[in-house]
């Protein structure tokens, strides 16, 4: 019997196996399309754009980074990183996760490793770091269930966790233009790189 194809192909050229991942095969260029074509909520937002997980990326980024001024170039990467395997795998909400069980799991870990070792960062991030991105994580789920999701402040205080005030104080959601958000990810990535040098 024939092999189903688990392969994707990308934009660059690349040809991406979904079960076996390799680091050759990623280019941020791939990674910044798709994200910025993927919408966050399942596109049930506020706005003339989809909210994208690479606009979602960005701003969880910038959220590590304020609640982790000292935190180390790779370590900001990473949080911008978080969510990339979402570039060929979709974003898919916590309840499909939860009715998918654990084989999206696996290979979202496959590829998030494949990703980090193409970019220089440990396969696996060290569980304190993983925990910063986390928290910056659900401070970005509060605002943007707050400001484009149609959550109360007393739902989205109930299923994220109402941040402290000065993390978020001066931040706004804002829908772009897929493209905006794509150059926005790819030059973040290339000073993030230069940083860590």
């Amino acid at each position: 019997m024939k092999q189903p194809r688990a392969w994707q192909k990308m934009l660059s050229g690349r040809r991406l196996d979904l079960l076996d991942p390799t680091p050759v095969d990623i280019e941020i260029g791939d990674i910044a399309h798709g994200l910025s074509f993927v919408a966050r909520w399942n596109g049930q937002t506020l706005g003339d754009y989809a909210y994208s997980v690479a606009e979602h990326s960005l701003l969880v980024e910038g959220l590590f980074t304020r609640l982790n001024p000292k935190a180390d170039a790779k370590w900001k990467l990473a949080a911008l990183l978080h969510d990339a395997p979402e570039y060929v795998i979709g974003d898919m909400i916590s309840p499909v996760k939860a009715a998918v069980g654990p084989d999206y799991d696996e290979l979202d870990k496959r590829l998030t490793a494949a990703i980090h070792i193409r970019f220089g960062l440990p396969a696996v991030i060290p569980a304190q770091i993983k925990k910063q991105i986390k928290k910056a994580d659900k401070i970005s789920a509060w605002m943007e269930a707050t400001q484009i999701a149609g959550f109360s402040t007393d739902e989205a205080d109930k299923f994220f966790g109402r941040p402290a005030a000065d993390v978020i104080d001066g931040l706004q959601i804002v829908l772009r233009p897929p493209l905006d958000t794509r150059r926005d990810y790819v030059a973040r990535h290339n000073a993030l790189l230069e940083e860590i040098g």
